[in-house]
């Protein structure tokens, strides 16, 4: 079974609790609208890069902007609320995976249609 490094174990925690600080304690209510998707934290822990989605695609912008003005607030709350020495500095990006796999899954289904009926015809 593969062990977990340090960093892997505190971007799973950063990850449980950025989750609830958005939903709890972030003053714009629109930003419990966001899912934190995954954390990656560098190997000296001083960069963490956390990837969101949200419903609406088109205000992706929007929110990265957001997010990254409530960073400061965020990364002190964590330390507040993880007791790390050195809180890594944050940095929110778009996570647009799922919106490419549907697309993808999208485009094979068509094809599987599209030579379903070249069969029967």
């Amino acid at each position: 079974m593969k062990e977990f490094n340090r960093g892997d174990r505190i971007g799973a925690q950063m990850h449980r609790e950025l989750a609830l600080l958005l939903r709890d304690a972030a003053k714009d209510p629109r930003l419990s609208e966001v899912t934190i998707q995954e954390v990656r934290v560098t190997r000296d822990l001083s960069h963490a890069k956390i990837y969101f989605t949200i419903l609406d695609k088109d205000e992706a912008q929007y929110f990265v902007k957001v997010l990254g003005h409530a960073a400061g607030f965020l990364r002190r709350r964590l330390g507040q609320i993880m007791k790390l020495r050195t809180v890594p500095e944050l940095k929110f990006v778009y996570d647009s995976s799922i919106e490419e796999g549907k697309r993808l899954s999208d485009l094979i289904e068509k094809a599987v249609s599209s030579d379903i009926r070249e069969e029967d015809g």
